[in-house]
Formats: structure tokens, sequence, C-alpha cells
């Protein structure tokens, strides 16, 4: 039996009263106190694949139904979706990005070859404003990574200037020259991306100086500065950068944390299929994107030593499932299919970002369109909403709710002599309703799992995402596989809440 608490220790003895089932959650609504950020449901869109040009951008003078060149197909989904925060450009191609040729008449900009990804020709007509004013168009917060590993200090600070000041200034002067007259509100920035590798191969010691020269020139009202942290398991550049910042722990906001999510769990070779796997590969995906909680766990503990108040927030700026290509699709755009083991994915690791909410502020899936374990996917003038679009959707419940802590006693979901924990779950409340949002891994057997409540709640509606078969995924020109569909459960009687979940789903119960 594999027991996870999620509590405080004042409640450790609630647990001792309770004679468990074996999946069993306790719900402490009394002790509810933490905002789970919206941000929390972010995203991310870099300059890599389909992902911007294609994707979100067709141009003007698109055939594809557009608005001043953004595909209106798009805009409406994520505005159904509600997308908290979009981060953009990069990722490995902001390193290499200089806002300057993304700005000014498209005509005059210069072309960029974009090595890291594919090695195409781009003519930067989606820059700066573009990017921007998307995110007014869909109601998001940007959040804008700085150049750092072939980027200037001065080209840093020149762009925060152009962006978000309204003071008189040659900067802000071009602006208006570039058809914007008031700022943006941009409080989100990243001072570089993977500095460990892509952005710059540097070490922690040295990063952390130059963090340090470029947060002291990146200004402004509310700003919240991010510091490129680790990949994966990495320690030690944890415990270097924050040491670095010793004594100038108020220059950074958030410390930046990228774990993907591989089959193999391998970089070298494959990395598994997208669409053709059995049991053991989704076992496997699941047992891996697990690790995420853990490294969680040794990331805050490093960063609580140099800030024990926890001003410094943890951001996960870059996550989800990473396979090879499909067949036949163009090396460097990692286009990948999304089935329902995605979707679980998407569950389990919401979940694990919900109940960290008092120290991650942020998190970016990887990446919004076409590219990796993105929501929507395009193709022509065709567009399908993916598995991980419908659980996002489901769990926009969360967004800025208050979190409500859980203990949680799941059985295991065993396979060849390996186990994870089969149910996941989190909770919160907001206006009046108490939403429980839960996943089984199991792609076999359905679980049975009891509710103690704390409060009297009523049913108000539950919601399922699953589908027949683990590798279904929705395509262009037929009927969704997998969607969100409604859900039939038992009303709560004498203070408990039992809920048959089906294998392999995603849950959410709402009560009232």
């Amino acid at each position: 039996m594999l027991k996870v608490k999620i509590t405080f220790s004042a409640f450790l003895l609630l647990t001792v009263s309770f004679s468990f089932a074996q999946n069993t959650l306790v719900l402490h609504s009394s002790q509810a106190k933490t905002k789970i950020n919206k941000e929390i449901y972010g995203h991310f869109s870099e300059h890599l694949g389909t992902c911007i040009y294609e994707g979100i951008y067709v141009g003007e003078d698109s055939d594809i139904p557009n608005i001043d060149g953004y595909r209106i197909d798009v805009v409406e989904a994520f505005k159904e979706l509600k997308v908290p925060v979009l981060r953009w450009p990069g990722g490995c191609f902001a390193d290499t990005y200089h806002w300057k040729d993304g700005i000014g008449p498209k005509e005059e900009r210069p072309s960029i070859v974009n090595v890291h990804w594919g090695g195409v020709t781009e003519d930067n007509s989606f820059g700066t404003h573009e990017f921007l004013d998307f995110c007014e168009l869909i109601d998001t917060e940007p959040y804008l990574s700085i150049n750092v590993g072939s980027g200037t200090v001065q080209e840093a600070a020149e762009w925060v200037e152009y962006v978000t000041s309204s003071n008189e200034s040659p900067m802000t002067e071009l602006r208006k020259e570039n058809g914007r007259e008031d700022p943006w509100d941009v409080k989100f920035w990243g001072i570089g991306n993977e500095n460990w590798g892509c952005g710059g191969e540097m070490t922690p010691e040295y990063y952390a100086n130059v963090y340090r020269n470029f947060a002291c020139y990146v200004k402004g009202n509310d700003l919240q500065r991010v510091i490129c942290g680790p990949s994966g398991g990495d320690k030690n550049w944890t415990e270097k950068i924050m040491a670095g910042l010793k004594g100038k722990m108020h220059l950074t906001q958030g410390v930046s944390l990228h774990y993907y999510t591989l089959p193999t769990g391998s970089w070298s070779g494959s990395k598994g299929s997208s669409i053709d796997f059995g049991e053991e590969m989704y076992f496997k995906t699941l047992y891996n994107t697990l690790f995420i909680k853990d490294y969680i766990n040794d990331h805050l503990e490093i960063m609580d030593q140099y800030d024990p108040e926890g001003k410094v927030k943890l951001i996960v700026d870059e996550w989800g499932t990473w396979y090879d290509k499909l067949p036949g699709t163009k090396d460097g755009f990692l286009q990948q299919q999304n089935t329902l083991r995605d979707a679980l994915v998407a569950g389990i690791n919401l979940n694990i970002f919900n109940n960290h909410a008092d120290r991650i502020s942020m998190a970016n899936i990887a990446q919004i369109v076409n590219v990796l374990q993105s929501v929507i996917l395009t193709k022509g003038a065709q567009m399908v909403k993916t598995p991980t679009y419908h659980v996002f959707k489901m769990y926009n419940v969360h967004q800025d709710a208050t979190l409500i802590p859980l203990e949680i006693e799941s059985e295991e979901y065993e396979f060849n002599g390996q186990a994870i924990p089969a149910l996941t779950a989190s909770a919160s409340k907001k206006d009046g309703i108490t939403s429980i949002t839960l996943t089984n891994a199991n792609p076999n057997k359905a679980l049975k799992v009891d509710c103690v409540l704390d409060t009297d709640l009523k049913l108000a509606g539950a919601q399922i995402i699953t589908a027949e078969n683990i590798s279904d995924y929705n395509d262009f020109g037929k009927d969704e596989l997998v969607s969100i569909k409604k859900f039939n459960v038992a009303k709560p009687k004498n203070g408990k809440l039992s809920v048959e979940l089906p294998s392999k789903s995603v849950v959410l119960v709402q009560l009232q």
C-alpha cells in the first residue's frame, strides 16, 4: 500500500481516527488558505515547427479565417480554455532572438535562421507587437524570455523599456512610431533560458553572476524576474544559483524548472511513439512523469535554505511529454500526436502543481500549438482540440481558487514488477463550489474512492475524460474520441462521497 499525505502536521492524529478504505481522500476544507495561482495553468509558445507560423499566425492575406493574421479558430479555442499566461519567444529560440529585428514595418524586418529547430528561415513577421497584441486578443498575461545567451544587458533593458514604459524616451518614441501609443502590462520576464545548455552552455556559478548583471537593469513596477533553474533533478544547479544570489535574493521572484516526460527515460535513441504503444510504454510514461514530484520537493528544499521565508517561487515553465516525431514530419519540428495517455499525464501533473500551490506560482506546458504535448493541432484550415486541451478545460475550475489540503491513500497500479499510485487528486474551493479532480492511472481496473468531507456538501455535478483505448486520440475530420462527458456520481451521505473512477480516466467532481 502506497500512502501519500498532503496535509499539515496538526491533522496527523485525524488520520489515525479513521478506518480507511484502500482508496481514500480526506478533505480539510476548514484549513483551506492557499490560492492556486491561475498561472499554474499557463502555456508556452516558441518559434518551433508550426507553433507560431501556421499554428497561431497565418498572416492577414491567408485564406484561413483570421483576425489581423491570427487564426480565428485558435483564438476562440484559447478564449474557451481561459489561458492565463503565455510564454514566448522560447525556449532555445529565445537566446538567439534579437527583439529589434521583429518590430517596425514587416517588409523591412530582417530574416532569421532558426538554428535550433529545423534550420528554417523566418521572416520575423511575428514579433513583439504581434505577440503582445495576441495576448490581449485572447485575454492572457504575457511572459517574455530575454536573450542572455547571445544578447546584451542594454538590449534587455531597452526591450523592457520599449514594452512597459510610459516615460518619454527613445524606446517609447520608437514604440509609438511602430503603432503602439500605450505601454503593455508585462509582469513576467525570464532572464535566460536553459543556460546550462542551449542558452549558453554556462556553469551555474557563471550564470548566477550574469543573471545578477542583467537583473540589475531589468526593472519596472511589479515586474517579476525569473532566473533559469535546473533541468529535472539537477540539484547542483539549484544550489549554485541560489548561493550566487545570496544577499541579492530580491533580484529574482522565481526559479524555473524544466522537466519533460519521456517513456524511455532517455534522451539518446528513441523516445517512444506518440501513437503506437501498448501498456508497457503507457506505464513507463506515467512512472516517469511522477518523478517531477520528487524534483519539486528536492529543489524547494534547497531554495528554502537560502530563502527561508519562501518569497522566491518555483516556476515549472516547461513540462509535458516528449516522443519521437510523427513519421513523415520534418526533423526539428517536434510534431507528435496527443492521446488519452497524455490526458493522464496532464491530470497527474496539474494535481501535483495544485498541491504545491504555496510554492509553485506558475507552470507552462510545452507547447500550445502543434509542438510536443500541445492543446491544439492544426493542419491547413483544420483544427483539433487534443485530450490535453480537454483536461485543461476541465481543470480551469482551480484557477485562482483556494487549495483544500488533502490526505490521499491509494492502491498501487503495478506492471512488470514496478508500481505507481493508481490515484492522484487535488481539491479547491471558489464561489461556494468545491472542486475535486482525480486521476485513475490503471488502464485495467476501476477504483472505488471514498472521500471524507469535513463540511456538509451536496453534489453539484461531475465530468469525465476517458476513452476505449489508452492510445485513442482526436484526429482531423473525425469525431472526437477523447473529450469531456457528464459523469454520474452518487450523492454524498453522512459526510462521505463515494466515487467509482473508471479505468484510465480523469474526473472532476463538484460539490456545494
